[in-house]
């Protein structure tokens, strides 16, 4: 399924984002903000019918973008996200190291 009629928008509070298509919610990200340098994705959900049209994935760039333009670290205890960060090697500039 092509995501063309799918857009993504955060959510009124600033601590997620939101994908509709045609009108209708079909997925979710949302996150807490860590101090003034992280943050920590903890949900992300996208309904059965868009999860081939790469919805979830799309959902973690828009939170890693945010993270970017708010020179945040991005922690992920959600396990898509955790999976999405290992996956895609564009995400290594904000995923957060911890140095023990």
């Amino acid at each position: 399924m092509a995501d063309d009629n799918i857009t993504y928008d955060i959510f009124p509070d600033g601590l997620g984002f939101y994908a509709n298509c045609d009108g209708h919610h079909v997925g979710e990200i949302t996150f807490v903000r860590v101090g003034a340098d992280k943050m920590i994705i903890d949900y992300t959900a996208v309904t059965e019918k868009y999860r081939n049209a790469q919805v979830g994935l799309n959902l973690v760039r828009c939170a890693a973008d945010l993270a970017r333009s708010q020179h945040r670290k991005v922690i992920t205890l959600c396990p898509f996200a955790k999976a999405m960060f290992s996956r895609y090697p564009e995400f290594d500039d904000v995923r957060f190291l911890n140095a023990r």
